[in-house]
């Protein structure tokens, strides 16, 4: 079932599906909620699965203000719970999807029954990240966002899949045309100037999850292994071979990973 709600400016659009403990997964950059429909269908006959599209992705409108933080993005996903009328929910996040998931965790605790990172990592940009993110920033408002999109997706996939699988990387290529210049700027600025939480994974009171590609080049292996030892409890799967999109590239092994984190708790 599709519904929205308001958020400040923007108009929020999410899915929500099946029944029982809910399920909130947070898509990353440059995706939007259907990124998550192999994980919807499966995960439905148990639990109540809710998948928002962020402001600027997908059917949900622009956030019109002049900074926008990821604190602002988790303060909408708990606007979310409460048009719901949602106490506590499981929040997986993949990629900036898992760094909005840790703001949340930050500010919300008491509203989460566990957390997961998907190819997402508690460390801020370093130095050379920042200076990528402003060269990106740069090359939209130069060449356009669909144009930044097309070269940037394929190397979010390890070498393997690409090969194997050119169609679906085409096709998320393709799927990205909806994005406005405006919307992946105030993307990648809020995720440049975003704290360090590694505290957060030291302070959880829940299981968190960790699921971390070995080829993966945004959320590298080595970074994830300074972490998963963080939190008092975590549960954590290593995917060989397998790079950033681990949705797409793994999406059985990624299913029964949630699956069993989920019945662990």
């Amino acid at each position: 079932m599709e519904k929205n709600f308001q958020y400040k400016t923007a108009n929020v659009c999410y899915t929500i599906e099946g029944k029982g403990e809910v399920v909130l997964l947070l898509h990353g950059f440059g995706e939007d909620n259907g990124i998550w429909q192999n994980q919807v269908r499966f995960l439905m006959e148990k639990y109540t699965v809710i998948t928002p599209d962020l402001p600027g992705s997908g059917k949900s409108s622009f956030l019109e203000q002049s900074e926008v933080s990821i604190s602002d993005y988790a303060s909408c996903i708990l606007a979310l719970l409460e048009n719901e009328n949602i106490e506590k929910c499981y929040l997986l996040g993949h990629s900036m999807g898992g760094y909005i998931t840790l703001a949340f965790a930050d500010d919300y605790p008491e509203k989460l029954l566990g957390f997961g990172l998907i190819n997402s990592t508690a460390f801020a940009d370093s130095a050379e990240k920042k200076k990528s993110r402003l060269q990106g920033i740069e090359m939209i408002k130069e060449h356009g966002a669909y144009s930044f999109l097309k070269t940037a997706i394929p190397t979010l996939f390890s070498k393997n899949f690409k090969n194997e699988h050119p169609e679906i990387v085409t096709d998320l290529v393709e799927k990205s045309k909806q994005f406005s210049n405006e919307a992946l700027m105030q993307y990648y600025t809020a995720m440049m100037n975003r704290p360090e939480t590694t505290a957060v994974l030291q302070n959880a009171e829940v299981r968190v999850l960790f699921v971390i590609g070995t080829e993966d080049n945004a959320a590298p292996l080595n970074d994830l292994l300074q972490q998963i030892h963080l939190p008092n409890m975590a549960q954590i799967h290593i995917l060989d071979g397998i790079g950033h999109m681990s949705m797409l590239e793994a999406g059985e092994r990624l299913n029964s990973y949630l699956l069993e984190y989920l019945g662990n708790n």
